[in-house]
């Protein structure tokens, strides 16, 4: 990986630009920052770059986003052992990533979320099943998530399924996000820092992104406070959308310009 001091400037200004709106998106919505942030990033650097520039500024819209996202105790208590699920599937996820860092994760990723709108497109996405026995889809759904932000820097979409099938509201919706991306992310930022060849330097070059990032969020959150329940539940579904194809685009590009 090309040290960060290597970026033209004209690189360093996408950077910034992509992680300020990836951060508004992630006020916005609760969720989003990676999912934008990582493939944007990666049009410009490597996979790998891009999942470091990323790891520390999304690590600040989580916090805000708990902060500021409403009462936690009861998605707590409701939703306590996600994180723990999660965290199993980030050290897989991660060990995978390291090892294998050639295969097409956000393909793989990118066709599950286009699935998952076409049936809700369909009117299919009812699934009284995962209600029945949601302690068991939890523990599923929480290490595919884990699985999947290890890997191609994106929890989210599989959350998203799980938690809309409980038709949970937009408040705890995010609560019950966040608690998990902060598990992600920092078992990420633990693994990537122990194994993954980074060094310190590089980690500190990323903190004014962190800054920006948290500006960023903060003002995202002001507009989520103002939009009706429809409307943040229609966004949610333009983002995955959003989301899968710019991981086709980013793999397509990979592979393009190689």
């Amino acid at each position: 990986m090309p040290g960060f001091e290597s970026f033209s400037a004209g690189v360093v200004l996408w950077i910034v630009v992509v992680i300020a709106f990836s951060a508004l998106v992630q006020g916005t919505l609760g969720l989003g920052f990676p999912m934008v942030a990582t493939p944007l990033i990666a049009l410009v650097t490597d996979m790998k770059s891009a999942v470091i520039l990323v790891l520390l500024p999304c690590v600040a819209t989580v916090i805000a986003n708990i902060v500021k996202g409403g009462p936690l105790r009861p998605v707590l208590a409701d939703f306590w052992m996600m994180p723990f699920y999660a965290l199993a599937g980030a050290v897989l996820g991660t060990r995978f990533f390291i090892a294998f860092p050639a295969f097409p994760y956000t393909v793989l990723l990118a066709t599950v979320i286009l699935v998952y709108l076409n049936l809700d497109r369909l009117g299919r996405t009812d699934w009284p099943l995962i209600r029945q026995h949601r302690a068991l889809f939890g523990m599923l759904f929480g290490v595919v998530a884990g699985f999947t932000e290890g890997t191609a820097n994106a929890a989210a979409p599989p959350l998203i399924v799980y938690y809309l099938a409980l038709g949970l509201s937009p408040v705890s919706l995010v609560q019950a996000l966040n608690i998990c991306f902060i598990t992600g992310k920092a078992t990420q930022f633990v693994t990537l820092a122990s194994g993954g060849g980074v060094s310190l330097v590089q980690w500190l070059i990323t903190l004014p992104f962190a800054a920006v990032a948290t500006g960023g969020v903060l003002y995202g959150i002001r507009i989520r406070s103002r939009v009706s329940v429809a409307t943040y539940r229609h966004w949610l579904r333009l983002t995955l959308f959003a989301v899968a194809l710019l991981l086709l685009a980013q793999y397509a590009y990979g592979k393009w310009v190689v």
